[in-house]
């Protein structure tokens, strides 16, 4: 006999939607830092320490402050001397550049840093779009920096330095770098065992050594093999060895994106008639290059950071250029202000790029099309 009744059938019952947390706030604290008594802990440890040193660091930082004077108003106050920032700021920006010519570095920086905003706007994601507008930044920058042309005067490699310096030298290991990095991917992942070997010689050699090592190698040791009179530029020279250690650990990553493809779609791909080339073109390369975003910018990050050991070759890089200027006796006592200005052009940028590539990763995750 059935139990149910009319009533029953006509009025089902509902089912109330599970219980959500009403401040997000703590919902995200809870997911990501008290989620295990060991993250519970860490944020424990952490908070205390911003407790207590956290105020003392900004009435060291701000209100007791000097933001403009001399060095004998700083010597005077107890907080943080920022006028050495003031005082300084052209010299650690620029290195030695003529210093009457630091207009030309200025006007470099904002065409690079329009050429970089628009790079990384999808609506200039376009072959036709992006080329001429890189070949027109390479071509305004070297003219700007490096002068001889339209009454500038001529200004020296061995000369540039400071922030301009630090993004032609990042600039160049990227941009010949990445091209470089996919091609050993494919030949380490070749089925040709010439082509594989020596890919993987070539990967494996360069990073069993120190980028240091690798500099020192193409400024002092590469000119012994050249015939007598041929000279490569040493900021040149110091680029690609730079491009070349950033391929190498950035073949391993794509080689990683490569292998993460399923083979059905490798197969399918082929079925189809498409040659090699199509295939990692159209089918391989755009996702593999989306697996291994994260581990692509991480090593992107570390090439900006890797421009500093240009110091063990005498190039002058904004962090050279800092640690010159601050052999001045009369500011000296005050470098830690100058290195925490630099730390905060170094972070500005590295965040910038860490979250721009997480935007990316977004886009990608909702099927975006570019």
């Amino acid at each position: 006999m059935n139990d149910t009744t009319p009533s029953a059938a006509a009025n089902p019952r509902h089912t109330a939607p599970p219980p959500t947390e009403r401040v997000a706030m703590l919902r995200w604290m809870r997911e990501n830092l008290f989620n295990s008594p060991i993250n519970s802990m860490i944020t424990v440890i952490i908070a205390l320490f911003l407790v207590f040193a956290l105020p003392d660091f900004i009435q060291w930082a701000l209100f007791q402050s000097v933001w403009s004077g001399d060095h004998e108003a700083c010597r005077a106050a107890t907080g943080a001397c920022w006028a050495v920032v003031g005082e300084k700021h052209r010299p650690m920006l620029f290195g030695v550049y003529p210093y009457d010519q630091h207009w030309r570095l200025i006007l470099a920086l904002v065409i690079y840093l329009s050429v970089i905003a628009a790079t990384m706007t999808p609506a200039f994601w376009k072959v036709k779009i992006l080329m001429p507008l890189w070949i027109f930044n390479l071509i305004v920058t070297l003219i700007l920096m490096w002068g001889g042309v339209l009454g500038l005067q001529p200004i020296e490699t061995s000369q540039w330095g400071g922030l301009p310096l630090t993004m032609v030298l990042f600039t160049g290991t990227v941009v010949f770098g990445s091209p470089l990095a996919v091609l050993l991917a494919l030949g380490r992942r070749s089925h040709l065992p010439g082509i594989k070997s020596i890919c993987v010689v070539f990967i494996e050699s360069l990073r069993g050594v120190p980028l240091i090592t690798i500099l020192f190698v193409a400024v002092n040791v590469f000119p012994l093999f050249l015939p007598e009179g041929l000279e490569f530029d040493k900021l040149l020279r110091v680029m690609a060895g730079m491009a070349i250690f950033f391929a190498c650990y950035q073949a391993e990553v794509i080689r990683g994106g490569l292998q993460a493809v399923p083979r059905g779609q490798i197969e399918a791909a082929e079925a189809l008639g498409l040659s090699y080339w199509q295939l990692m073109r159209r089918i391989v390369l755009p996702q593999a290059l989306r697996i291994c975003l994260p581990g692509l910018v991480n090593h992107i990050i570390a090439a900006f950071k890797n421009t500093s050991f240009v110091l063990i070759i005498g190039l002058f890089d904004i962090l050279t250029a800092t640690t010159a200027v601050m052999e001045d006796p009369v500011w000296r006592i005050f470098f830690v202000e100058a290195y925490l200005f630099v730390a905060l052009i170094y972070f500005v940028f590295c965040f910038a790029l860490s979250k721009y590539s997480q935007l990316v990763e977004r886009w990608l995750g909702e099927g975006r099309r570019f």
